[in-house]
């Protein structure tokens, strides 16, 4: 979760670790242009085809000229790691990683704020080098984050945090850091993007991406030539913004979107449904981070009563197909312009959804079941005027 920030704001290092230039001419020669302000409604979705395409592929390439990286389009995030789901035991943690990884879901997420979410991937990986073919570690993949305070970006203090993770996931070469900025004011984001790149030139980051970035500030990084791949944002059913406008820039720029909050921790789920939270105790119980927060972002799109009204019509396609709720909401999203992958929560050692997680690949969405996700949703709030651009709930005074 994900491109993903779910802490509150961090005043130091140490709690982390346990003027708009022109266009460039390199984006330029790639034939990019700036996107309007205007907004759509999403409308963008587009059905399969039957092509024998990335759709039906389990893995897709995140590229930015010469820089590429592999992963599987189910990833797994570790943000449950970081407790409030439950208390995770190590051993129980990282053989859950391996039947994950076993089952072909094999690139996982985390952060250095996810509390022992790096430590778990350094002991998974050496499992991994210990007790699998090389071929096998050739498929497994390690995405982190970095949430710096936005104080100065000197090379000295960018390198440290990154070799803290390298440390902390036992890896010569991160896959993949994801950057997040907590303060657009600031525009010392630009300072650290320029060191992360020189990290990358020394061969400690394979790919350099974003989370929770907005499409105005992706441009202007774009225009400095930092070679982004990815940007992992918020986007579910519920929470369609990243198609208003950041989509767009994506298809211009080749940049790949990373979803989280894609089943909305669970809302979207069989679990919720037919239930009135409005009366105490009667439904399932809020009780993890995530529940909490998407159920803030579902009173912000139109409330519970419309929201019951999707997941009549998810389990009405869900039941269709022989899957379950949130393989359709991944799926859904999965199919939409740019994005390249989707992130389901796993509780490491103590809940697996490993089937329904394959069960997506398989899945394809006819233009009925595109449509009658698109009529239920119809009335909602426009979250990208209630909330702003992507990220921008983290950033609201």
């Amino acid at each position: 979760m994900a491109a993903t920030v779910h802490n509150p704001r961090f005043s130091n290092l140490a709690a982390l670790k346990s003027t708009r230039p022109t266009l460039s001419s390199a984006a330029a020669r790639a034939g990019t242009r700036r996107v309007g302000s205007g907004s759509g409604s999403g409308s963008g979705v587009r059905c399969y085809q039957g092509q024998a395409s990335e759709l039906e592929s389990r893995r897709v390439t995140l590229k930015n000229g010469g820089d590429a990286l592999d992963v599987c389009r189910v990833l797994n995030g570790m943000w449950q790691t970081g407790g409030g789901w439950g208390r995770i035991d190590r051993d129980d943690a990282v053989d859950a990683m391996l039947r994950h990884a076993d089952a072909g879901l094999s690139t996982f997420d985390m952060a250095d704020h996810y509390g022992p979410a790096e430590d778990l991937y350094g002991i998974f990986i050496n499992r991994v080098r210990r007790e699998r073919p090389p071929e096998f570690l050739d498929n497994i993949r390690g995405l982190t984050k970095w949430v710096p305070p936005p104080v100065k970006m000197t090379s000295s203090f960018v390198t440290e945090a990154i070799n803290v993770s390298r440390k902390r996931m036992d890896v010569a070469s991160l896959d993949m850091l994801q950057f997040h900025w907590w303060d657009y004011s600031n525009p010392g984001y630009l300072d650290a993007l320029k060191h992360l790149t020189d990290l990358k030139g020394e061969g400690k980051i394979k790919t350099i991406a974003l989370t929770n970035f907005d499409t105005e500030r992706l441009q202007i990084i774009l225009d400095h030539e930092i070679p982004i791949v990815s940007n992992q944002v918020q986007h579910s059913i519920i929470d369609m913004r990243p198609q208003q406008k950041m989509a767009e820039l994506c298809q211009l720029t080749g940049v790949k979107l990373i979803t989280y909050g894609t089943v909305m921790g669970g809302l979207l789920s069989e679990k919720f449904l037919d239930t009135n939270l409005s009366i105490p105790f009667a439904g399932p119980p809020l009780n993890t981070p995530s529940l909490q927060k998407y159920k803030r972002m579902v009173d912000a799109w139109g409330g519970w009563s419309q929201f019951q009204a999707v997941l009549q019509t998810l389990k009405k396609v869900a039941s269709k197909h022989g899957v379950k709720i949130p393989t359709v909401a991944v799926k859904y999203i999965l199919d939409q312009p740019a994005v390249a992958g989707s992130m389901v929560g796993v509780r490491l050692g103590l809940l697996e959804h490993i089937k329904d997680s394959n069960d997506i690949f398989s899945l394809v969405l006819d233009e009925e079941d595109v449509a009658s996700i698109q009529e239920v949703s119809k009335g909602s709030r426009d979250l990208l005027k209630v909330i702003g651009d992507c990220g921008d709930e983290y950033r609201r005074a």
